[in-house]
């Protein structure tokens, strides 16, 4: 399953090569742009189906994900399996905490199923359980697009991954791209643009 869906994200460009700044400051030779598969949506369908098949059989009520590819993600499996789908946004702006806003409710020991795209260093899906734990949810189960970790992230309820990288970064004295003078591109959720 892993490699069908790097395949997948190296066709429509969502698993790039380059020199790349991260959110954290570090440099990578790889990053995954999510949204180039999200944008897709036959493409989300069937990546979501495929997570789905590798869920164990967790008896689950609601799908949740955090802001703002989850969202997505959480929709999508919900609709597949049925159930209805929460959004962990951010408290406001500026904050790390989140929760559970636009009149959604989630009563205590619902069993709940976390999704997200792109696990890193888990900042999101530890943001989102602790609001699930403020309501005194059960998650039975976490799943992820990729897994950029190695796996070397855990959570306690069960992980899933339809792919699973360990992408090597640097910071910018140690960055092997710098040295070879690549242009530094800063990704994300604006147009990507060379950095000086």
């Amino acid at each position: 399953m892993s490699d069908d869906f790097l395949n997948q994200l190296r066709e429509i460009g969502a698993l790039k090569s380059g020199h790349f700044l991260l959110a954290s400051g570090r440099h990578s030779d790889q990053y995954v742009e999510k949204f180039d598969l999200l944008r897709h949506p036959q493409a989300t369908e069937m990546a979501c189906r495929q997570l789905i098949r590798q869920l164990p059989d967790t008896d689950v009520d609601l799908v949740v994900g955090p802001t703002t590819g989850g969202i997505l993600l959480a929709f999508e499996i919900g609709r597949q399996l049925g159930l209805p789908a929460a959004y962990a946004e951010r408290a406001r702006d500026g904050a790390s905490e989140r929760a559970f806003k636009r009149g959604t409710v989630i009563a205590p020991g619902t069993r709940v199923l976390l999704v997200d795209d792109i696990l890193t260093t888990g900042g999101s899906i530890r943001e989102t359980l602790a609001a699930l734990e403020a309501v005194n949810a059960d998650v039975r189960a976490i799943a992820v697009l990729v897994d950029r970790s190695g796996g070397t992230v855990s959570f306690g309820p069960p992980l899933m991954a339809l792919a699973s990288l360990s992408i090597e970064t640097w910071t910018a004295e140690d960055c092997p791209q710098c040295q070879a003078g690549v242009p530094l591109v800063k990704p994300g959720s604006t147009t990507s643009q060379p950095v000086s």
